[in-house]
């Protein structure tokens, strides 16, 4: 619960207009650090990890730009980041998608992590250099609407 709280106030200071953008960056920092911190070793914790960190470096990213330099605000590491949490191709993922209803709630769940991890690759992909990378994540934007 501590881990909880220091991250969502975090947030709220790096969220903060009144504060200098360095400051902001070094909040929102101590945020992602909270978020990772709360890793317990299962399957439900990793994939709401990954999806409360991809949101909120997309986030920073929209709000005060990207920096290269970090991997944490880097729209290229955040992208690779987010492939490698995924599981399925965006191919597989779309042929399951239409007969989802009929299966066994553990594969309903994986396709809705996937829809979940996906959630910013929209927002993402405005800020990649046309190339292979952005291409998949277009791919998977598709891909997205599809999923339960």
């Amino acid at each position: 619960m501590a881990l909880e709280t220091a991250r969502l106030v975090a947030q709220s200071h790096a969220c903060s207009s009144r504060l200098p953008q360095e400051e902001r960056r070094a909040w929102a920092k101590l945020s992602l650090l909270a978020n990772r911190r709360m890793l317990d070793g299962t399957e439900e914790s990793r994939h709401r990890v990954a999806h409360q960190d991809f949101m909120w470096r997309m986030r920073v990213i929209d709000e005060l730009g990207p920096d290269d330099t970090d991997p944490d605000w880097s729209p290229q590491a955040l992208a690779a980041d987010t492939l490698a949490a995924l599981t399925l191709t965006p191919e597989r993922a779309a042929a399951l998608a239409p007969g989802w209803r009929d299966f066994p709630v553990e594969d309903i769940l994986r396709l809705r992590r996937h829809k979940n991890l996906t959630a910013h690759l929209e927002r993402l992909v405005g800020h990649l250099a046309p190339g292979p990378l952005r291409e998949q994540l277009v791919t998977w934007t598709g891909t997205r609407r599809l999923l339960p």
